[in-house]
């Protein structure tokens, strides 16, 4: 039996390469920093964990290491330098062990399959999650790889099938995206992110473009996002989607019949883009509304937890962007009613927070109460740490929003939100909104 050891498996995109090698019967191993209930569950899947990064963990006879690269935690270090400071890698090396980074291990995976590649910078679980579930009838069965817990993968992010389409999230993040060469590619929304990596808007288009050319098959744009626009190429295979009309005229005729169980204009659009994909390959539109019509929720993902002691709803969200956060907020205060909205938002990335700053300062309209625990660190520059402190963040946020209160540790975020459930039964919905640890208080505010 073959053996792959995996390097920080807590990252919920590795966990799901991890459930593929388990899938074709290697043996899998790895170490993180800390558990975590990700972790559990993967334990009960008969993946062998140490909560601990040792040489010693590591198998001589082991054939493939796979690493997250979130272990690249030192900005002042090469990559090289990096890696060789994790005592795994460290020992793999040595014995001249391939090692592999996440992007370069789900290349090797799709690339010789019908990849369809779900790639922009804002909802690529929802969409990809969303397109799996149209495709996941018995004369497709597309595998899938996403970055979030399905209902309808039994609350996993993997399945396999040796048929040939292959639904895969394809991050922009340090260009991995082109690893991939995806047969039809999807990109509706392009706005500045990662900048811990890219220079400006500029260097993160051309990334969007060198996708677009690894691209074999069809590129879906939407037609009313600037930047989607900057990619039109005559030569390109190229559908533009528009939320203000329909591109085919079955499609409008089928989509009055759609009851879709999340709200939000985004998910109709996501429905819009399933449709596209579906006319592309042809497949019997029979199916498509049962099948939208089905799509639940997913884990993290405007996520309703449960009520509180208190009656209040306790909600998470992986929203991280100003543009995420205004659109999930004015989504919520929909659904619910407008009833008070109690948000506790833990900024990610210093250099996300300095960079996006103007964003962040007017996206929280929706909010009634604004908590924030101390910013995320990761792969942040000491500079940048220095110049945007939390409290510096929390000043720039009341100029726009009095509400907005820091409370450091996240014990004591815990402990306000508790306080606040107590106060104000039966009246709010308290959002976690988050990409950092902030979602480890669900079970301690309940």
């Amino acid at each position: 039996m073959k053996k792959v050891f995996i390097i920080w498996i807590g990252w919920i995109g590795v966990s799901a390469v991890a459930r593929y090698y388990k899938s074709i019967w290697w043996e899998v191993c790895w170490s993180d920093k800390a558990d975590s209930d990700l972790l559990k569950k993967l334990e009960n899947e008969w993946i062998k964990i140490y909560l601990w990064h040792d040489w010693e963990n590591l198998d001589d006879d082991s054939d493939l290491i796979i690493y997250s690269e979130a272990i690249i935690t030192k900005p002042d270090l090469s990559k090289e330098e990096n890696l060789l400071a994790n005592p795994v890698l460290a020992k793999a090396k040595k014995l001249w062990i391939k090692n592999i980074s996440y992007p370069e291990a789900l290349a090797e995976i799709v690339n010789s399959k019908k990849c369809i590649a779900v790639s922009w910078t804002h909802w690529k679980s929802t969409t990809s999650s969303m397109l799996w579930i149209m495709l996941s009838w018995w004369e497709t069965n597309a595998s899938v790889i996403v970055w979030t817990q399905v209902p309808q993968l039994n609350n996993s992010n993997f399945f396999y099938w040796t048929w040939e389409y292959f639904v895969i999230e394809a991050c922009e993040y340090k260009r991995s995206f082109l690893k991939y060469n995806p047969f039809i590619t999807i990109i509706t929304n392009i706005e500045l992110d990662h900048l811990d990596y890219y220079k400006d808007l500029e260097d993160y288009l051309n990334a969007f473009k060198s996708i677009q050319d690894q691209t074999s098959g069809y590129m879906i744009l939407n037609g009313e996002d600037e930047n989607c626009m900057k990619l039109k190429d005559e030569s390109k295979k190229q559908t533009f989607v528009y939320e203000k009309y329909f591109i085919k005229d079955w499609v409008k005729y089928y989509f009055p019949e759609l009851n879709l169980q999340i709200p939000g204009s985004h998910i109709e659009f996501d429905a819009k883009l399933a449709f596209v994909v579906w006319d592309i390959l042809w497949l019997d539109e029979n199916y498509i509304v049962e099948k939208l019509n089905s799509y639940k929720w997913a884990w993290r993902r405007s996520e309703i937890i449960r009520e509180t002691s208190n009656w209040n709803i306790l909600i998470s969200d992986y929203g991280h962007h100003p543009t995420e956060i205004s659109l999930t907020l004015d989504v919520i205060k929909w659904k619910y009613n407008n009833k008070r909205l109690f948000v506790a938002f833990q900024p990610h990335q210093y250099s996300r927070t300095i960079e996006l700053l103007e964003e962040f300062k007017t996206c929280f309209d929706s909010a009634d109460n604004l908590v924030i625990p101390d910013i995320y660190f990761s792969r942040d520059k000491k500079e940048d740490v220095e110049f945007m402190t939390t409290e510096r963040f929390i000043s720039e946020l009341n100029k726009n929003y009095p509400i907005a209160i820091n409370w450091n540790w996240l014990e004591n975020t815990s402990e306000i939100i508790k306080d606040y459930d107590k106060k104000n039964p039966h009246s709010s919905i308290i959002l976690l909104l988050w990409a950092g640890n902030i979602d480890d208080l669900r079970n301690k505010i309940i």
